[in-house]
This record gives C-alpha cells, structure tokens and sequence, in this order.
C-alpha cells in the first residue's frame, strides 16, 4: 500500500477478569498456545499486512510486555520506518492523570502518531486472539470512501445481546449501533440482512480512521472509550462504514474464554492455528533445547520446547516452554504456562522442584508460570464455588488456577 499507515495497539486496563493470570502481568502479556503472549497476534498481523509502524500503549502492570516487545520485535538498522514503539503512560504538563479509557488513551499519545504524518490510524486490541489481512479492510475503507471502518463479525442471537451490534445498509454504512442490546424484540431491527441465516454484526474492536476524522472526534475530551463514546457519535456525523469479518476471531477475556481458546489449539484441525506458514505468528526466540519425553501417553496436546515430560497420561492440555512434568503425573484439559527458567538447584530443602512433581493429578487447571508443585498433589475445580480466591489457587468458570510462582506443598488435595 501506498498509503502512510500506522498501527495503534492498546495495552489493556486492569483486567480483573482475567485475574489471577493479570496479577503480576498485563493482559497482552498473557501466554497463549503455550509460547507466545496475546500481543504476538495484532503486531503479526500488522507485519503480515506490511503495516510496520506499530504504536503499543500500556499503563497497567507494564513490564513484562515491555520486556517481551523490546526483545521480539527488533527491525534491523535499515528499516527506518519499521519499529514497536512503545507509549507508556506518562504525566505531562498537560495531562496529570493516567489513561481513562481506549479514546483518552490514544488522544493523550496523539501526537506521537503525528510525528509519522499517517493518512490512515488502525486501532486494535491487545487481547483478541484472531488472523486478519489489513489490506482488504484499507481497501474496502477507501472504496467506500469512508471516514471510519469497523470490523465485524456475524454472531448469533444468542451472542449478540451481550456485544455492540451495527445496523448496516445496502452500501455497508453504519446507520445505527447498540450496546448490548439483549435478545428480545428490539435486536430484530438490527439483523443483517445480506445474510440467509439470522446473524448480527458485532464490533470486533478494530477501527480504521481517517486520520483527520480521529482528530475531529478526539477533541472532545468527555469521549474516553471507542466503543461507548467515539463510534456511537461518529456514525451521527462521518460516514462510518462496516466490514464483515467471517474468519476466526476470540477476545481473550475472562478465565474461561483463556482456557477454552488455547484447548482449542489441540483439535486436529483447529479453527485458529499456529501452524500457517503463509501469515506466521511471530514471538521471542529463546534458543532452547528440544522437548524431552521420557515416558507419557501425549493426545491431543501442544508440547512446546525445552520441556521434560515423564509422566503418566497429558490429555488435550497445553505444556508451556521450560515445563516439568514428574513421573507418574496425570494432566487432564489443562493449560500449563511453563517457566522462565531452569532450576538451578533440583534439591532445594525448602520448597518441591520447578514444575509438577511426581504421581500428581490435575484436571481443568491452569497452571501459571514458575509454580513449584510437589509430589502426590490433587488439583481440580471440582466441589469448590465459582470466584473462590486463595493465596494458593482461584476458581473462575469452573477452571482452577494456580498463580505465578506460588508452591504447592507435597500431597496437597485442592
């Protein structure tokens, strides 16, 4: 593309509902298919898309995602207009609060953008786990000649009353937007109606902008959010215009939409895959040594590298780069997100050995990162309420979670 174009990724607020995995971390920075973080998506699909001017904008819990950017995502010194620039949240003479939402974010970090003169912004998030060409959403936007472009996706009636639903005319023009609008009468006015089956176009929180048209919506500083401040008042005033996404898209954003995405991964023909050599994911290489299995009955899982496995049975679970897994272990619909290192000592006296120890059984869990779990130990969600939280465990969605770094003492029934 000719065009100048710059790529937005927002960081992500709190994520509360992704807690405990958002502890220590932001949600971008969450591992997802055992060795890439969710911000591995957006920022390879910009590069796929040849969009290589990508803006990250973080505040919360920052700096593992900071880490894992400025170590992936090095252009060479020859590709001047290539970079991940990241855009921390700062105090500036005049502006003394943090970000207070998507648009106050991206107005706030405005004119860094400027700095690279774009005819177009894309706007994307840094938790959806999706595989989209930005080139037939430009294409389509200059088409129709649009000042705004958002991306959509057909849903069912059952999904849409939950999500911000566009109704559409003939010419894919915006004319109305609802936010979650339930699944009574008043949704049938917004059904699309190119389509045979009952389908509603939901907002997938990705936005191309004219870049003079942002500016223009930008200056009234009570918008703080895309979604419920600047979409809604653009569609009154600038031709906003929608394409329709029918690809795989999943935002990543409680525990159980977490846990079901990455089970997924292990389907033998999974409807998002890691393995398209056309349009790669891309992530940090770390060099490490290939997997070791000494003695496992492996089906349906992903097994990534530097991993040793001597257990009993892995079934339809994900283990993550550097896992452990002992002798005699059982792992059952698990997500087990690995470590960051090596035990240096395998004998420490006071706490079991990195990873999960021997003859242990876990079921519906996900284990964070770096988690010492000893031998004979039972983890599973079964019996305990929804929304339970302890030091040593969560439950939310009917999944178990075991947050980074916590040790699980032998014999230990959760």
């Amino acid at each position: 593309m000719s065009m100048n174009i710059v790529a937005v990724i927002m960081g992500g607020g709190e994520g509360s509902r992704l807690s405990p995995l958002t502890r220590d971390r932001a949600k971008p920075a969450v591992p997802v298919g055992g060795k890439y973080r969710l911000v591995d998506i957006p920022i390879s699909n910009c590069i796929n898309s040849n969009i290589r001017r990508i803006y990250l904008l973080t505040q919360f819990n920052s700096v593992s995602l900071h880490q894992h950017v400025q170590s992936t995502f090095q252009f060479d010194a020859f590709s001047r207009r290539s970079f991940v620039r990241i855009l921390a949240a700062q105090q500036t003479p005049g502006a003394a609060l943090w970000y207070t939402g998507t648009a106050d974010a991206v107005r706030k970090t405005f004119s860094h953008f400027m700095d690279e003169e774009p005819d177009l912004i894309v706007v994307l998030s840094g938790d959806q786990l999706f595989r989209m060409d930005f080139t037939d959403v430009i294409e389509q936007h200059l088409q129709n000649k649009a000042d705004v472009t958002i991306t959509t996706k057909p849903v069912p009636r059952s999904e849409a009353g939950s999500l911000g639903i566009m109704r559409v005319d003939e010419t894919s023009r915006i004319i109305d937007f609802a936010e979650k609008p339930g699944s009574g009468p008043e949704l049938d006015a917004y059904r699309a109606p190119q389509m045979e089956e009952e389908r509603f176009l939901a907002s997938m929180g990705i936005y191309v902008f004219n870049t003079r048209a942002l500016a223009e919506l930008l200056k009234d500083e009570t918008y703080r959010d895309f979604g419920r401040d600047v979409i809604p008042n653009a569609i009154k005033s600038y031709r906003v215009c929608s394409y329709v996404f029918d690809g795989y898209w999943k935002d990543i954003g409680t525990i159980g939409s977490f846990w079901e995405a990455n089970l997924a991964l292990t389907d033998p023909l999974p409807a998002f895959s890691f393995y398209d050599v056309t349009r790669p994911i891309y992530t940090r290489m770390r060099y490490l040594p290939p997997s070791k299995i000494n003695r496992c009955d492996i089906n349906r899982a992903l097994v990534t590298e530097g991993c040793i496995i001597s257990g009993h049975r892995v079934l339809h679970s994900i283990i993550g780069i550097r896992a452990v897994v002992g002798e005699g272990a059982v792992l059952e619909h698990s997500v087990v997100l690995g470590a960051d290192y090596y035990d240096a000592n395998l004998k420490t006296p006071k706490s079991p050995p990195l990873g999960i120890g021997r003859e242990c059984y876990i079921r519906n869990a996900i284990i964070d990162k770096n988690v010492r779990i000893g031998d004979g130990c039972y983890i599973t969600p079964d019996g305990k309420e929804d929304n339970t939280v302890t030091r040593s465990y969560a439950v939310r969605d009917g999944v178990i979670v075991i947050p980074k770094n916590t040790v699980i003492p032998p014999g230990t029934h959760l």
